[in-house]
Formats: structure tokens, sequence, C-alpha cells
């Protein structure tokens, strides 16, 4: 059983290896061809690959497709981070304005966060969600996208903001 999710979880780290560092048809959806469409770059962090990877084995553990990253979510996800680091709070403040921009840059449909603070690895913060029923909503969710962040601010501690889409 081990073996068996390791082996799931290379083949999904070898996805997503493949596809972030190159833009993709999910990154410029063809349903939206607006000017407001932005295309961005986005240097993932192992821990932010080992997260996305985690995730998405997850979900294809409980009968659920692969979500697909986007830069510039994982962009929105990175302004939380450093919001909450500026500011020294753990909170989904302007969540709505994130969400609406998302939905206007991208053509989202629907839009969900989760956030999570001082988790040293990429796996304890996925147990924190799935122990939660909310953000465990977020991981089963009906999305196709989604983007991470994972900043850390002076004092060692991390925060993680993870925004899933339906496109």
């Amino acid at each position: 059983m081990k073996a068996k999710l390791l082996l799931v979880l290379l083949l999904v780290a070898i996805v997503f290896t493949m596809n972030s560092c190159s833009t993709s048809a999910s990154e410029t959806p063809t349903s939206v061809a607006t000017s407001t469409q932005k295309t961005v770059s986005y240097a993932y962090s192992q821990d932010e690959l080992d997260a996305m990877a985690l995730i998405n084995t997850y979900r294809v553990s409980v009968g659920l497709k692969v979500l697909n990253p986007i830069n510039y979510i994982s962009v929105k996800s990175e302004e939380h981070d450093i919001y909450m680091i500026n500011n020294d709070v753990v909170n989904h403040n302007d969540f709505v304005a994130r969400s609406e921009d998302i939905m206007k840059v991208l053509g989202a449909k629907n839009v969900g966060e989760n956030i999570a603070y001082n988790y040293n690895t990429p796996e304890s913060a996925l147990t924190a969600w799935l122990n939660s029923p909310t953000h465990k909503e977020n991981i089963e969710g009906d999305y196709t996208n989604f983007g991470i962040s994972i900043r850390v601010n002076s004092e060692g501690k991390k925060y993680y903001t993870n925004i899933f889409v339906k496109i």
C-alpha cells in the first residue's frame, strides 16, 4: 500500500514538474479571450510542488480528478501570504476581492481558499486541512485548477495560502 502511494505521488510530482515550467492551456483558458487575461510566471518552491502533489494524490485516492496549477492563482496566494506576514495575522481578509479578481481574469465560476500557519511541512498542513470539515470540503470540491504559496516570516513560521478554482 505504501509503495503504491509513493508511486502515485512520484507520478503526480513528475506531471506537475512538467506542467509547472511552461505555459499550458490551463493558464490561458480558451473560453476566456479577454484583454484582462493574465499570463504570469511563478517560481514554485519544492514545498509548494510537494503540497500540490499531496493534494492531488489525496484527490485521486478518493476518486476525484487532479487539479492543474495556474501561476496567476499562485501569485494571488503569494500576495495573501505576504499580507498576512506583514500584518502579523492569519485570516481570509479580502478573500472576496481575490476571488472576484480571479473570476474576472481567469473566467473562474467558483473559488475556494484554504490557509494554514506554522506547519513545518506540506504533509502536516494537508493533515490539518483534511481534519477540518470546511478545509476538506475545498480539497474535495468541484474544482479544476489551483494555486498555492508557502512563505516564511522572519521567525521561520510558514504561511500557506491555497486557492481552488473551477473554470
